[in-house]
């Protein structure tokens, strides 16, 4: 899940231990053949490729994977397959509005996953242009609370193009354009501050508010799309409250 509450980051340090962590290897793998195939096998002068293997590092996908990910994209290797980039838009309960990214290389199969992981827990496809419109495309960059405190991480990344900085619980997420990620990043690198992610994201522009049984509704829904091999990113406005967040943790333990 790519959300932008708290609760994205307590599914973030869960996912390294998730039963479908083949499903999750699969997806950043999936991330760096498409990044060298459109930018060139260099991570050097690729920052799309760079930020998509750091990911999968941290992610302790092992190097030989992310190797021939790599030499497919480039073409240095054969195999690879012709992704396509795909949105949908739809609905999870209460109004949430959701943005589906897929990639993949079935089209027909993609939107017929899509449609029945929302039908099936409550939630509907939207028509085009009906959800997008909630999303902005943004910069963000997650840095564990460890490495400072919130004016400490500013002072490191406004002029870099950093527009906020969020707590996340146990992270600082700095909210950027898109265009202006890769060079909070460095800053952050030179820095001496590690970083969890950066990448381009969807960010919400207004929230819905959910309490337990909302969440708990929204959290099926993305997990079923999740769940799919075609789908990549799900992006939700549903906010969930700490308190709400603390049943849930209670309800998992």
């Amino acid at each position: 899940m790519s959300g932008h509450s708290k609760w994205a980051t307590t599914k973030h340090q869960k996912a390294a231990k998730d039963a479908k962590r083949g499903k999750l290897f699969a997806k950043l793998i999936k991330n760096i053949e498409v990044a060298a195939r459109q930018g060139g096998g260099d991570p050097a002068g690729n920052p799309t490729l760079y930020d998509a293997i750091q990911k999968a590092k941290k992610t302790s996908v092992p190097n030989d994977n992310i190797d021939r990910a790599l030499k497919r994209g480039s073409g240095a290797e054969a195999g690879g397959a012709d992704w396509q980039t795909i949105m949908y838009e739809g609905y999870a309960p209460n109004g949430v509005a959701l943005l589906i990214e897929c990639l993949t290389d079935n089209r027909n199969r993609a939107a017929a996953e899509v449609r029945t992981a929302l039908t099936r827990n409550g939630g509907q496809l939207a028509d085009p242009g009906s959800v997008a419109y909630v999303f902005h495309r943004k910069g963000v960059v997650t840095v564990p609370k460890e490495a400072g405190g919130e004016d400490d991480i500013l002072e490191v990344v406004l002029e870099a193009g950093a527009e906020e900085v969020n707590d996340n619980g146990e992270t600082w997420e700095i909210v950027s354009e898109a265009t202006d990620f890769v060079a909070i990043r460095k800053a952050i690198q030179d820095a001496g501050i590690d970083y969890e992610s950066a990448e381009a994201s969807f960010v919400p522009t207004l929230q819905v508010p959910l309490d337990l049984d909302g969440a708990k509704k929204m959290i099926r829904v993305i997990d079923a799309l999740e769940d799919s091999d075609d789908v990549q990113n799900v992006y939700a406005n549903g906010d969930i409250p700490d308190e709400v967040l603390a049943e849930l943790d209670d309800d998992e333990e």
